[in-house]
Parts: structure tokens; C-alpha cells; sequence
């Protein structure tokens, strides 16, 4: 009787992983573009290159050349192969709302504290003057905002699939 509880509760959590393992339909070009805006925006190619950075490698020479690799590439390859993957991730209303606020002085403020700033333990944002957090407390910023948290890990992980694949020369 227990094996056979077992063997079911297997079975619903298998059948539930491979629901969620299910590719989503392929996005329309709007979605592909609007994908591609955001990883303009956001400014993805220093995304990767840092994702690269925290890599492990296992040698340093290694490190070096696929840095090499990354300084060689155009910032528009990245664009263009991140933005199908970003684009299954995340609606069109999204990626242009996200889109939008990262073209904000505050979104640039942020992107430079991000990737430019110094060292930290924990992130901090810049703290936004007051017409800056009325724009942030917009309802459609906040759906959007709340969409793009839950996909930022995905996203990221598409980045490191990125860097593998650069790495292996495809």
C-alpha cells in the first residue's frame, strides 16, 4: 500500500514538472522586438559579461579567453540571441514597460549603480526623487515590475546558457 502511494505521488510530481518543463508557444515578432528594446535598455551585454566574471572556469587562461571571446563579440549579437528567450519569458506589455523605465533617469541611475557602482553585499538602489516614485508607484510599472522580478533569475540563466554556448563556439 505504501509503494503504491509512493509510486503515485512520484508520478504527480513528475507529471507536474513536465507541465511546467512544457515549451510556451513561440512569441510573434512585436514580442521578439519588445524583448529586444528591454535587453537594449537594460544594457545586457555588461549582464553577460558579468555573469561570465562570476563563472567558475578552471583555469585562469580560460577565464581570460572567454573574456576575450565576450570583448570581440557586438553588443548586438547578444541582443538578437537573448531576445527569443527573454521574449518567452515575459508578455510584450512587459518588455516595453520595463523598457521604459530603464530609458528613465532613474532606470539609468540604477543600470549605473548596477554595473558600474562599487562592491556591495546587498543590492541598493538609488534612492528616486519624488517625481521619480510617483512614475514608480504606476499600476502598469508595478505589474511589470513584479512580472520582470519573477523572470529575472530565467533571464539570467539565459545568459549563462549564452555564455556556454560563445564559449563553445556556436
Amino acid at each position: 500500500m505504501r509503494l503504491m502511494k509512493t509510486l503515485a505521488a512520484a508520478g504527480l510530481m513528475m507529471t507536474a514538472l513536465w507541465t511546467h518543463a512544457a515549451p510556451t508557444a513561440v512569441p510573434d515578432t512585436a514580442q521578439v522586438k519588445a524583448a529586444h528594446d528591454l535587453l537594449v535598455a537594460m544594457q545586457a551585454e555588461k549582464m553577460v559579461r558579468t555573469t561570465a566574471g562570476m563563472s567558475k572556469y578552471p583555469s585562469p587562461a580560460q577565464r581570460d579567453l572567454m573574456m576575450a571571446k565576450l570583448d570581440k563579440l557586438p553588443n548586438e549579437t547578444v541582443y538578437t540571441r537573448l531576445a527569443l528567450p527573454v521574449a518567452r519569458l515575459l508578455s510584450t506589455a512587459t518588455a516595453v514597460e520595463m523598457t521604459r523605465y530603464y530609458q528613465s533617469s532613474y532606470g539609468q541611475k540604477v543600470l549605473t549603480q548596477t554595473y558600474n557602482g562599487p562592491p556591495r553585499l546587498y543590492p541598493a538602489d538609488p534612492v528616486p526623487t519624488a517625481k521619480e516614485k510617483a512614475e514608480l508607484k504606476q499600476p502598469a510599472f508595478v505589474k511589470a515590475n513584479q512580472e520582470f522580478k519573477a523572470a529575472e533569475q530565467a533571464i539570467h540563466h539565459e545568459a549563462f546558457v549564452l555564455i556556454g554556448e560563445i564559449n563553445k563556439g556556436k
